[in-house]
């Protein structure tokens, strides 16, 4: 089991794309998406509704409406997507396990529970680490990277796609 949700995956992948469109591309919906990646639509609406609500994304009505990137993708760590879409929780829940040693009988001494758990100390410095490293990273250097990954004309034939979807959802 993955500590970071599939969805998480999801979730950053569309946040590129609306990176992309936010370049002067028209607003993107979450129908299109979906098709772009091949995945169900109420999926994708459950995850844009916890990036709403964590002010990464809007939304907006109307006939041309559609989603576009809350603020700039300089401003939007991977942790605030982590934590948009999977919440807060923590990478390790320790059980104290430490008071239940056989030959402590049925109380544990104080000098065996006294202060945080030697192996729960270890995994809460993993999980800064790891939350410190997510924040490091921004969509837009993430963005950044991915363009110089790709050939040039993939971007022209991801912009052509959602234009096309944008031009037949309107009519054109």
């Amino acid at each position: 089991m993955s500590f970071i949700s599939t969805g998480v995956e999801y979730g950053l992948h569309c946040l590129l794309f609306l990176r992309a469109a936010s370049d002067g591309g028209p607003e993107t919906t979450v129908r299109d998406l979906a098709t772009f990646q091949g995945v169900p639509i109420e999926y994708l609406a459950k995850l844009f509704t916890k990036l709403t609500k964590a002010g990464l994304v809007v939304a907006s009505e109307g006939s041309r409406g559609g989603f576009a990137l809350a603020r700039a993708a300089e401003e939007i760590s991977f942790l605030d997507v982590v934590e948009a879409i999977d919440g807060k929780k923590p990478l390790f829940e320790c059980r104290e396990i430490r008071a239940r040693c056989a030959v402590f009988g049925s109380e544990a001494p104080a000098w065996a529970t006294a202060g945080v758990c030697s192996i729960h100390e270890v995994m809460l410095a993993a999980e800064k680490r790891m939350r410190d490293e997510l924040a490091s990273h921004s969509l837009a250097e993430i963005s950044s990277r991915v363009a110089t990954k790709a050939p040039l004309e993939f971007g022209a034939q991801v912009s052509d796609w959602f234009d096309d979807r944008t031009t037949r959802r309107h009519g054109g």
